[in-house]
């Protein structure tokens, strides 16, 4: 059991040096950071949708940006499309669940915002889905998954892929990437305070 603890440990460790010097994922995430700040500066919102684990991040980033990360500063406009199981219920019995994002964002999805779609392996439908109507609603769209080329990789504006097909791996490096986007958008937003 401890060398699995450590063979698992090392595996994350080898994936953030792979990341770390990945020029482009690197570049990708400063492009997202600067579209999220600049729709957020601008009156938009960012909306973030994924499946299973990758709804809980798409939870877990909105809640930074609605609260706060460092800094102690006004909530940021985010929402979940995940969150509402009266809504993504509804939607997946009336529709069929390749459709629960792509309803939302009609609804509260306008040109200016971003959408933000999480999936791992890159091919989820209803993520696709969403980020494909994001774009002609006039959206910014961001897609986080796994190793690229991918269907939403290729879909979208802004393809944040960590280069693995491990999906816990993965996971660990969405939700970090989630922090650093965070993080650099409160600093852009709310340098002058402390």
């Amino acid at each position: 059991m401890k060398e699995y603890i450590q063979s698992a440990l090392k595996q994350g460790i080898d994936l953030r040096r792979i990341c770390l010097e990945d020029s482009g994922l690197i570049s990708n995430i400063a492009a997202a950071v600067k579209n999220i700040v600049q729709a957020l500066k601008q009156g938009g919102k960012i909306c973030l949708f994924g499946n299973g684990g990758s709804a809980a991040d798409a939870q877990h980033i909105a809640a930074e940006l609605v609260g706060r990360l460092r800094l102690e500063r006004n909530g940021l406009r985010a929402i979940a499309l995940t969150t509402n199981t009266s809504t993504v219920t509804a939607l997946a019995n009336d529709y069929g669940y390749e459709h629960i994002f792509t309803r939302q964002l009609e609804a509260v999805g306008v040109s200016g915002d971003v959408a933000f779609g999480i999936s791992t392996s890159g091919s989820s439908a209803n993520v696709l889905n969403g980020l494909l109507l994001a774009k002609k609603l006039g959206m910014t769209t961001v897609g986080l998954t796994g190793k690229a080329p991918n269907k939403i990789s290729e879909a979208c504006d802004i393809a944040l892929a960590i280069p693995s097909s491990d999906t816990q791996r993965i996971q660990e490096l969405h939700i970090a990437v989630g922090h650093i986007i965070c993080e650099l958008t409160e600093q852009s937003l709310f340098s002058q305070v402390r």
